[in-house]
């Protein structure tokens, strides 16, 4: 099926949303406040969520394989989450001093996550990697950060360099060029970020060494996230650990969507300690939040006692009680045989999709690990940003309105992930949905 025949059928299913967006338009530029959701010819409208389902404004069903970007674990409404924010409502929603549900969170967070001595609250996970990135410029007076190219790290105007760059104007693989990830930015944040090869320990360490005397940190997702979750190629991210600690480089591992593998972080499964964290996502419990924290020294920057700390540190809704408590309430929901059936049905998924895929002869892949997954629309070896480009630019497109016109919700580009609210007959849903994409696919 052409592009035009999945809108056609979509927008035959959404003429509330359609009405609704075109009342957005007269208020909000573009009609959104996320550009990751918005689509031509506009987004659906969501009324409502239940486990892992999702209903729009038209009273269509869909299975959700987004969960709000990986951050619904549990799946929409977890009544145990419902419950714990119902008891902080009747309380107060927010005060001008800490709570109890502020240190609960932090102790549990800490305990869990090999990297944390100290940790703090922020309200999403791009001011986790700002006030992460902050603390290191400050604890080793040194002004440049390191990321890696296709690697997404929030909004902030420090990472929005090189996250889905147009390959002919990003230089060399080996050393790639930071390309300013839109308008706004100043000069000097390409000036002041460096550019890494991901899954090249060789290049990524000898862009280190040429800059080791400016750079305060290197911020990595420990699998390349939003990028097409692209798993680290062997001795790759210790190789960067070895690096960046030679040089006194603090290394961030961003784990705002890669906490959702262990009950520890990827980092618990690859015996890695970065000296900074980032959190965020499914912390909060489907409310916004994020955490940063790491080696107890570094952050001492932000301790007050005594005086001004060297960085300050202020948000109203810094560790508001409703967070914390759903926060602590999903956490205390991920048991270690909870992320065991998660692995599973991961694993059950993306073993279905490859059988598909080849069944089907389609020039196509799906990478991931735990319960995160990505399709991607090309033959080759996927290891990087570069090499994850589909074939056909359409394709992704195509595929993610296929899946919505059957009842399936991913993300326009292919990620997907699975939350506990589902088991093996969601999974067999998804593959049968994908099969009749794929079928529409091949009668082109």
């Amino acid at each position: 099926m052409t592009l035009e025949g999945y809108l056609s059928d979509y927008r035959a299913k959404t003429a509330r949303s359609r009405e609704l967006f075109e009342e957005a338009c007269q208020v909000l530029p573009g009609g959104n406040t996320r550009t990751t959701i918005f689509f031509d010819p506009y987004p659906f409208y969501a009324a409502r969520g239940a486990g892992a389902r999702i209903w729009d404004v038209d009273g269509t069903e869909r299975l959700d394989f987004n969960g709000n970007y990986t951050s619904l674990i549990l799946g929409h409404a977890p009544p145990a989450v419902v419950q714990a924010v119902r008891e902080v409502v009747e309380r107060g929603l927010a005060f001008p001093a800490p709570s109890e549900h502020e240190l609960r969170l932090a102790q549990e967070l800490c305990r869990r996550v090999p990297s944390l001595d100290r940790i703090r609250f922020v309200n999403s996970g791009s001011e986790a990697t700002l006030m992460a990135i902050r603390a290191a410029r400050a604890f080793t007076g040194r002004p440049k950060l390191a990321k890696f190219e296709g690697s997404y790290h929030g909004t902030h105007d420090w990472v929005q360099v090189s996250v889905a760059p147009p390959v002919a104007e990003a230089g060399s693989r080996r050393r790639p060029k930071p390309i300013p990830a839109g308008a706004g930015l100043p000069p000097a944040i390409s000036k002041n970020v460096v550019v890494l090869p991901w899954n090249d320990p060789e290049a990524a360490a000898r862009r280190i060494e040429q800059a080791k005397d400016e750079l305060a940190c290197v911020i990595v997702e420990p699998m390349q996230g939003i990028g097409g979750m692209i798993p680290p190629a062997d001795g790759f991210l210790p190789a960067l650990r070895e690096v960046t600690a030679r040089h006194g480089i603090l290394l961030i591992f961003d784990e705002v969507i890669t906490f959702r593998l262990a009950p520890g972080g990827a980092q618990s499964l690859l015996g890695i300690t970065p000296d900074l964290t980032t959190l965020g996502k499914f912390i909060g419990g489907g409310l916004p939040a994020g955490a940063f924290g790491g080696r107890a020294d570094v952050m001492a920057v932000f301790d007050p006692r005594g005086g001004t700390p060297k960085v300050t540190h202020g948000g109203t809704f810094n560790a508001n009680p409703l967070m914390g408590a759903a926060g602590l309430a999903t956490l205390r929901a991920l048991t270690p045989e909870v992320y065991a059936r998660l692995d599973r049905l991961g694993e059950l998924l993306r073993s279905r999709v490859r059988e598909l895929f080849k069944a089907r002869r389609v020039k196509a892949q799906i990478t991931g690990a735990g319960s995160l997954f990505f399709l991607h629309w090309t033959p080759k070896p996927v290891r990087d940003y570069r090499s994850s480009r589909p074939l056909d630019p359409e394709q992704p497109m195509r595929a993610f309105l296929g899946l919505l016109n059957e009842g399936i919700l991913l993300s326009q580009r292919g990620l997907g992930c699975l939350s506990a609210a589902m088991g093996e007959a969601e999974v067999e849903r998804f593959v049968e949905a994908l099969g009749r994409v794929l079928d529409r696919e091949a009668a082109r």
